[in-house]
């Protein structure tokens, strides 16, 4: 075990030597010692079967010092250059597709003969940017800078590929076009990514799950109430998940529509962001809790416009669809609030669902649900 001093003498007469010491103050503890710019440089080491400096991990201490040596480096002999790299951007002249998450929207008026368009448009990406290491030369897509270091160098979008440095991605519109080739999945797969990915306006699982119930399972007994089997089930997420629209959701390959009805839910439970959104979730449970009936309409027709265009479409096309529903009451036994009771819990998740408020929202989601249900052709 040696002292801060004493290896300051040990790495003095070589530039880009190190070693490694036990901490004096806290054995079992490591520090890593370097010298870099005539000075002795000493930072402590984590390991969890992997060498790593916040996102960046390592397989061998000789890695992460190496890297390190190239990020003082640059951060050295290059900190102007790089605080000024973004202020010239190729993004904008090439159209490269967006990292980020935050909401950019712009509000449209709604006219009396288009009474069923969205006030709101919103261009609302939630596309997931991973730290990425990149193997060979690589260059940032929106400053056109080169990319340094031996692993982790950047940043890439999970859903059109963009690849940036991750100070750069602050900066990136949001203007995300998926890649179709990058969604591996249909199910749990974010809602927005998917229909960009497909430039569709709604989930193909939402229309074709629809359209074959409206075609010959209306009148079923308990339709949404009653479950198909969980294998069958499984099936048709699996069918979707893997031929996409090309899918067999027909009478001849699922008889029993419950099977059909079943997996729509399913669809709308393994959504990572609920169809009503966690951002607009309280504004929909304020709208539930007034009293006076027209404040309680006008409320929700507000909370619906904090949705993304595709929720929102999305949700007005279930809200249509479940109001037919509801016209066959007389032989499917479902009216407006049992619906409300299926969809509420599935189409409305409250961000902190580990508290008691959880439970005591259980009847505003029914309400909201069936509200939708009921006044379709005024709220949307």
């Amino acid at each position: 075990m040696i002292s801060r001093e004493q290896a300051d003498e040990l790495l003095s007469g070589a530039e880009g030597a190190y070693l490694i010491r036990e901490s004096q103050r806290q054995p079992g503890s490591y520090t890593l010692a370097l010298r870099f710019g005539y000075k002795t440089l000493n930072y402590r080491l984590f390991y969890d079967g992997k060498h790593f400096v916040g996102e960046k991990r390592f397989e061998s201490i000789h890695d992460l010092v190496t890297d390190g040596f190239i990020t003082l480096y640059i951060e050295t002999k290059a900190s102007e250059y790089i605080a000024k790299m973004t202020t010239n951007p190729i993004y904008e002249h090439v159209g490269y597709a967006s990292l980020l998450r935050e909401k950019v929207s712009r509000r449209t008026s709604k006219t009396k003969h288009d009474s069923k368009k969205a006030l709101l448009v919103r261009v609302d990406s939630n596309s997931v940017e991973m730290v990425h290491t990149f193997k060979g030369p690589h260059w940032c897509e929106y400053c056109a800078n080169f990319m340094w270091g031996l692993i982790a160098q950047g940043v890439r979008c999970s859903d059109c590929g963009l690849n940036v440095h991750k100070q750069c991605s602050k900066f990136v519109p949001n203007d995300c076009q998926p890649d179709l080739k990058r969604i591996k999945k249909v199910y749990c797969c974010d809602l927005t990514t998917l229909v960009k990915a497909h430039n569709t306006q709604r989930p193909m699982v939402v229309d074709m799950c629809i359209r074959e119930i409206e075609e010959r399972g209306l009148k079923s007994e308990g339709l949404y109430r009653v479950s198909g089997f969980t294998e069958h089930i499984e099936d048709v997420k699996m069918g979707f998940d893997r031929d996409g629209h090309k899918a067999d959701i027909g009478a001849d390959t699922y008889a029993d529509i419950n099977i059909i009805a079943s997996a729509l839910k399913l669809y709308f439970r393994d959504l990572p962001i609920p169809l009503i959104t966690y951002d607009a979730y309280s504004k929909f449970i304020e709208a539930a809790k007034l009293i006076n009936p027209d404040s309680r309409l006008e409320a929700i027709h507000e909370a619906l416009l904090l949705l993304p265009p595709a929720h929102y479409e999305t949700l007005r096309y279930l809200a249509t669809h479940l109001k037919k529903v509801t016209m066959y009451e007389k032989d499917n036994f479902m009216n407006s609030e049992n619906l409300g009771i299926v969809f509420g819990p599935t189409l409305m998740r409250p961000p902190d669902q580990n508290t008691l408020a959880t439970l005591n929202d259980m009847r505003y989601q029914k309400s909201i649900v069936q509200l939708l249900i009921e006044n379709e052709d005024v709220l949307f």
